[in-house]
């Protein structure tokens, strides 16, 4: 099993029952009105599954990620970290804090929603920080991360370019899943959630 970070099509994200989230896409309006803000209606549909295109986002969370933290509490403050990863649904808007929902989640009874370019200007401190190689996929729409790190070409190229990212593995896969998160979000105008 284990825990998947994914995009949400609008179907899914506007539907309701089981697989839909609804409570949160409306929730999430209510108080992006309250702000003074418009509402986060324009969500793309999902689209049909072509490995490279970028048109979703499927990572397995698998590593184990006590080196990512202890990368972020040396690098990010408490605040900066939360914006980063410690939320339940990652939009593609501007927050400058993120929003907390009355509303149960996969992981917990309430659900907090962060804004993807906040979170995005975190990551690529981390990707930076670390020295993320440009060799990392881009797109990360059927586990593609996930195998670039843990099925060998990580590990190849670290052994021909080590650098700051090759001396934790799992610490750099969280800073790569973070960073094509956010800019995936951003890129299509999807939401991502854990499931």
């Amino acid at each position: 099993m284990g825990m998947y970070l994914v995009s949400i099509g609008a179907a899914n994200w506007f539907g309701e029952g089981e697989d839909g989230w609804g409570p949160i896409a409306s929730g999430l309006n209510e108080e992006l009105h309250r702000r003074g803000l418009p509402p986060y209606d324009q969500v793309p549909e999902e689209a049909e599954f072509v490995r490279g295109s970028g048109q979703s986002f499927e990572e397995k969370l698998i590593p184990p990620m006590d080196g990512f933290g202890a990368l972020c509490r040396k690098h990010l403050s408490r605040h900066e970290t939360d914006l980063l990863c410690d939320w339940t649904f990652l939009v593609p808007i501007s927050l400058e804090e993120p929003i907390l929902l009355p509303v149960e989640s996969a992981y917990g009874l309430e659900s907090t929603i962060a804004g993807a370019p906040q979170a995005l200007a975190v990551a690529e401190r981390l990707a930076a920080a670390v020295d993320l190689p440009a060799e990392v996929p881009a797109t990360s729409d059927n586990l593609d991360l996930t195998a670039w790190f843990l099925d060998g070409p990580a590990e190849e190229l670290a052994t021909h370019r080590p650098g700051p990212w090759s001396t934790d593995l799992d610490t750099a896969f969280y800073v790569a899943l973070y960073l094509r998160a956010a800019q995936h979000s951003l890129r299509r105008g999807s939401p991502l959630t854990y499931i």
